[in-house]
């Protein structure tokens, strides 16, 4: 991922860009290698300066077994059951990894994640975004992010994650008790929006604890007729 200012705009514009969705839960001791995977993922993304998006969606379904995962939520679960009807399989797992809404496979395959970005960087990007952060949020006060996307594909939704680095979880119950389990770019906040004209607005309610220092937002343009994402970018909310 690209390290911009904070707040400012941000483009994907180049050859290709490779959002990669993970869905995890702390209740799921298969989980725990994925997230390190992701982890990875994004330091070398932003080491090489690609433009490489990692969003872990922690889903709610583990939180019966034991462990009640913090930042877990409904609409990630809803969000993986609707890839899983598009790709027919009807399957919820976990830790599955998703890249640019069209492959899929185990979250912690390091073999078909590299493959599977690789080929994302080298298709051209359809539908360029840029995105901005005028209003950051909190205390009550939604976060704001403008965008403007190039050539904007009909039938096609805007995607806007809050995405928030550096967590440490001490797990006390279920299949991972006793580990402290380290997380980078859990999704914090998440929007959909139908993309209808180049340029818009989205409003974002940001938890409140929320650490802008080690948080960033990531946008990225998804067809609906296939799912497909063609185009992303992030802004880094640090100062």
């Amino acid at each position: 991922m690209t390290n911009p200012s904070p707040g400012q705009p941000s483009t994907a514009t180049g050859g290709g860009v490779a959002v990669v969705e993970l869905f995890t839960s702390q209740g799921c001791n298969s989980c725990p290698p994925a997230e390190e995977l992701l982890i990875e993922i994004e330091r070398d993304a932003r080491t090489r300066g690609e433009p490489v998006f990692a969003l872990g969606f922690h889903v709610d379904y583990w939180d019966d077994l034991g462990w009640p995962d913090q930042f877990a939520d409904a609409a990630h679960t809803a969000r993986q059951e609707a890839y899983a009807r598009a790709f027919g399989s009807g399957r919820l797992y976990t830790p599955q990894m998703i890249v640019n809404g069209t492959v899929e496979f185990v979250g912690s395959d390091r073999g078909r994640a590299a493959s599977a970005i690789a080929s994302a960087l080298a298709s051209a990007v359809a539908a360029p975004l840029t995105v901005s952060v005028p209003q950051l949020g909190g205390g009550g006060t939604p976060m704001v992010l403008d965008y403007r996307v190039e050539r904007p594909p009909e039938r096609a939704v805007v995607n806007v994650a809050v995405v928030q680095r550096g967590l440490d979880s001490a797990i006390a119950r279920g299949e991972n008790a006793g580990r402290t389990l380290r997380q980078d770019n859990v999704v914090r906040a998440f929007a959909s929006t139908p993309l209808h004209a180049e340029r818009g607005r989205v409003e974002l309610a940001v938890p409140p604890d929320l650490d802008p220092a080690q948080a960033s937002v990531i946008g990225y343009v998804q067809r609906e007729t296939d799912r497909v994402v063609v185009g992303a970018a992030a802004v880094d909310l640090s100062g």
